[in-house]
């Protein structure tokens, strides 16, 4: 219990600087530089930018996401959870505090060094934004938590009409960037940059903090797959399953050139020990035969699954065990 206990606070402590790094890509870089990273934040600028920005951003972003928490509950149970609420909640609540929208004494996004990128160096500024958007949901979702918004839908969309949640996602901040080019282009809020390019820059904006999202979670446990022929392959299997801690596979296979018969190991381990793996392998049988593949995914116990936490990250994660049969 004492265990679980401080687990859960350490999740909840990762999840408050997710939340905090995420509301200083948004309210530091990106509202005033009028680039929308859809969703309900992006609803949330236009919503912000119609009304000359007397609504904060975050107040905005946390009253469209409670009724979409509220739906996401009763249609998929109670697995978004506490975290859920909690995460959306801080995320807010910093955006409005490091604007100024909570104390007025602060507004970083008025600091000389921002000031200076939005006038020279407007595409460092949108991609210094989109890192920290990255970052900061990579580490929320990393540690079980979310921040609700159009993750939900995409939840219930898949559960109700099986539409994938990539789509769905997809198909909402198109719609969110576009409902946010007219109405910055309507209002003449951006005279010096056209409303078309700012649309792009937020296509651009949700790519690569996409990108980093998965970076954040599966970047450093990217496995690699490897195909070993040796003679000695009884004796390289055992230094697999011994020394590494891993599983492997017989396969039988015949040189089609020599016309020999014997076993072929396959196995997958974590990047970081691959080294290791071909290094004792060398040592074993300087003759063998190995063949390295990067793994884009692995689904089984001892590594989690690519979909398990960008696309289904309310339900909890399964922790690490020791892979059995191809690890």
């Amino acid at each position: 219990m004492k265990r679980r206990n401080m687990e859960s606070v350490v999740d909840y402590a990762a999840i408050t600087v997710g939340s905090f790094v995420m509301a200083i890509g948004i309210g530091v870089f990106l509202v005033d530089a009028k680039v929308v990273p859809g969703g309900v934040s992006g609803l949330s600028m236009a919503v912000h930018y119609l009304t000359d920005g007397r609504v904060p951003v975050g107040l905005l972003m946390w009253c469209f996401n409670v009724p979409l928490f509220v739906w996401g509950v009763k249609e998929l149970g109670r697995a978004f959870g506490v975290r859920t609420f909690y995460g959306f909640t801080a995320n807010s609540f910093f955006i409005d505090l490091v604007r100024g929208d909570v104390f007025s004494g602060i507004r970083l996004q008025d600091t000389a060094t921002i000031r200076f990128l939005v006038e020279r160096d407007f595409f460092f500024l949108v991609l210094l934004g989109a890192v920290l958007i990255g970052l900061g949901l990579g580490i929320i979702f990393k540690f079980k938590g979310t921040t609700a918004g159009s993750d939900i839908v995409a939840a219930i969309a898949q559960k109700r009409w099986n539409v994938k949640p990539g789509t769905t996602i997809l198909v909402v901040d198109f719609f969110v960037i576009l409902a946010a080019g007219i109405v910055i282009h309507a209002r003449n809020l951006s005279p010096e940059t056209p409303a078309a390019v700012l649309m792009l820059y937020a296509f651009f904006l949700l790519f690569v903090s996409s990108q980093l999202i998965d970076m954040v979670i599966f970047g450093f446990d990217y496995a690699k797959s490897a195909l070993i022929i040796s003679d000695r392959h009884e004796e390289i299997a055992e230094m697999i399953i011994d020394r590494l801690g891993r599983g492997a596979t017989a396969l039988h296979g015949r040189g089609l050139y020599s016309g020999r018969e014997r076993d072929v190991i396959f196995t997958v381990v974590p990047r970081r020990q691959i080294y290791r793996l071909a290094d004792q392998v060398k040592q074993i049988d300087p003759d063998a035969f190995v063949i390295i593949n990067r793994v884009h995914e692995v689904l089984g116990e001892g590594f989690m699954a690519r979909g398990e936490v960008d696309r289904q990250k309310l339900v909890p994660q399964r922790r690490r065990g020791d892979e059995e049969t191809a690890s």
